[in-house]
């Protein structure tokens, strides 16, 4: 066949809020996708960012990071205002979430006073400005706690999504696509996705405009087949 005749369109709008802030195991599960780092590496780099890192004659050794072992993702609202406040200044209003998100603990949560999330100890001190002071490694990671939590107090992000059916009557042939149409948290933080996960909103492809009843030329046909697979293997 030279065309499919375009029978049914479905467009509609969906968002994707931002990830919480991270706690032990997300932060090693990220910095290993996004950065190649083992878990034993990004410990004892955040360790130093936890200890502190000297910040010049003027503020001496300051620790950049909240405490790296934990298995919440609270954050205090003092540092959610401060985030706020920075990204209100170097985004825009539009950008923000519409309250601030403290990830608060279950009520039969015990220590809830405990530990927060791994955040920057001070939201407006950004990767730029203490990257002198830092080493690459270092630095790598501070950016990703950083940009992490920062995107937490963002706005979602907007997806056109377009279904479209081409029903020939004994086969249904189908194309999907999105577009981002407003990018929200997407501007500061990306998630790294492996390969055996699911495609991202972000990561589908655009369709052209096209209306019901319009002849869409064919160019190949591939058949292909699809096998419920087994989860990716579990990394370190």
């Amino acid at each position: 066949r030279t065309h499919f005749d375009v029978t049914d369109i479905k467009r509609r709008e969906r968002r994707k809020n931002p990830e919480a802030p991270f706690k032990t195991s997300t932060l090693q599960q990220e910095a290993a996708k996004k950065l190649g780092f083992g878990s034993k590496r990004t410990m004892r780099l955040a360790q130093n960012l936890y200890e502190g890192i000297e910040l010049g004659k003027s503020e001496g050794a300051v620790g950049l990071i909240t405490y790296m072992r934990t298995d919440h993702v609270r954050v205090a609202e003092s540092a959610a205002t401060t985030a706020r406040s920075y990204l209100t200044t170097h985004f825009g209003k539009e950008f923000l979430s519409d309250t601030p998100r403290l990830f608060p603990a279950g009520k039969d949560d015990a220590t809830q006073g405990a530990h927060e999330g791994i955040r920057p100890t001070e939201p407006a001190r950004s990767p730029e400005s203490v990257s002198k002071f830092l080493s690459p490694e270092q630095l790598k990671l501070y950016t990703l706690i950083w940009q992490r939590f920062m995107a937490s107090q963002m706005a979602p992000a907007v997806f056109d999504t377009t279904t479209v059916d081409f029903d020939l009557g004994r086969y249904l042939f189908r194309a999907t696509g999105s577009v981002v149409k407003f990018k929200g948290f997407l501007a500061l933080y990306k998630e790294t996705r492996e390969e055996g996960d699911s495609k991202a909103l972000e990561d589908e492809q655009a369709l052209p405009a096209i209306e019901p009843g319009e002849h869409a030329p064919v160019r190949k046909i591939e058949p292909t087949q699809h096998f419920t697979e087994p989860p990716p293997r579990y990394s370190e």
